[in-house]
C-alpha cells in the first residue's frame, strides 16, 4: 500500500502524548490519515467497527495495565489479520512485554525514546513488514545476538578441548536436572549402567579438574564446573524426550 494513503487509529491514554503523535502524524508522515483516537479499550472497539483502519498504532499501559495493550493488539490480529498494530510503548525496560505484544501478532515496536516514530518504520510495516523496531531495541537485540554468539563459541571450544561427547554431556546435564545415576542410566539410547556412570563421572573430573581439585569433587561440584566452562547452557537446560 502506498504511504501516502493509508488510515490510523492511535490508541493513548495520556492526553498529552496523544496530542504529540497526532502532531508526528501531522508533521512527518504525509498522507496519514487519522480516522480515530482512543483512551481506553472502551472507546476503542466502537472505532473499529465504525471504520477499519490500515493501521492501528497502540500503547501498552493502558489505565495503568501492561496487559490491556497485549490483549487488544491480539483480539486486533485475530478478527482483523489485514490491520498492521505497531506498538508505541513507554514501557522501554519491559522486555517480557516487548515478546507478549509480538506473539500477539504487533508487526513492530517503537519505544518512547530516542528517535521515536519516524516515518520508515511506519512505511515498513505498511508495507507488510514484520519486526519493526527503533534504535533503542535494536541495540538490544544486537547485545543480546553478540552474546548468544560469543556463548556458543565458548561452548563449542569448551568440548572440543575437554573432548565432550554426546554421553558426556547427557549425563552432565541430566545430573544438573537432578536426576541420579539409576534414572540417567534408564534413559532411551543411554548404553551405560550405574557402574559404568560412576567411571565416566570419574573419567570427566579428571578431564575437568586439574589435579589439585580433583579431591573430594562430587556430582553437584562437577556439574558447577561444566556450568563454569559453558560445556552446559543453563538457558537450555532441558531433558531428554521420552
Amino acid at each position: 500500500m502506498n504511504i501516502a494513503s493509508f488510515k490510523v487509529i492511535i490508541v493513548e491514554d495520556v492526553k498529552l502524548e496523544l496530542k504529540g503523535t497526532e502532531e508526528i502524524f501531522r508533521q512527518d508522515i504525509p498522507g496519514a490519515q487519522i480516522i480515530g483516537t482512543a483512551m481506553t479499550e472502551e472507546e476503542f472497539w466502537p472505532l473499529m467497527e465504525k471504520e477499519l483502519p490500515d493501521m492501528v498504532l497502540l500503547d501498552l499501559g493502558l489505565g495503568g495495565s501492561t496487559t490491556i495493550g497485549v490483549e487488544i493488539c491480539r483480539e486486533v490480529s485475530r478478527k482483523y489479520p489485514d490491520v498492521h498494530v505497531l506498538i508505541f510503548t513507554g514501557e522501554i525496560t519491559n522486555e517480557r512485554l516487548w515478546v507478549d505484544a509480538l506473539d500477539a501478532g504487533a508487526c513492530g515496536i517503537i519505544l518512547k525514546t530516542g528517535e521515536l516514530l519516524t516515518q520508515n518504520e511506519v512505511q515498513s510495516v505498511m508495507n507488510g513488514r514484520r519486526l519493526v523496531f527503533n534504535y533503542p531495541i535494536l541495540e538490544k537485540i544486537v547485545e543480546r545476538f553478540r552474546q548468544s554468539v560469543v556463548g556458543e563459541t565458548r561452548r563449542q571450544e569448551a568440548i572440543i578441548h575437554y573432548e565432550i561427547d554426546e554421553y558426556d554431556e547427557r549425563y552432565l546435564r541430566h545430573l544438573a536436572l537432578g536426576y541420579t545415576k539409576e534414572m540417567i542410566a534408564s534413559l532411551k539410547g543411554m548404553p551405560f549402567g550405574v557402574k559404568s556412570l560412576e567411571k565416566k563421572q570419574n573419567d570427566l573430573i579428571g578431564r575437568l579438574f586439574t589435579p589439585e581439585e580433583r579431591i573430594g569433587v562430587n556430582a553437584t561440584r562437577l556439574v558447577v564446573k561444566a556450568f563454569e566452562l559453558r560445556i552446559l547452557d543453563i538457558d537450555h537446560l532441558e531433558p531428554d524426550e521420552d
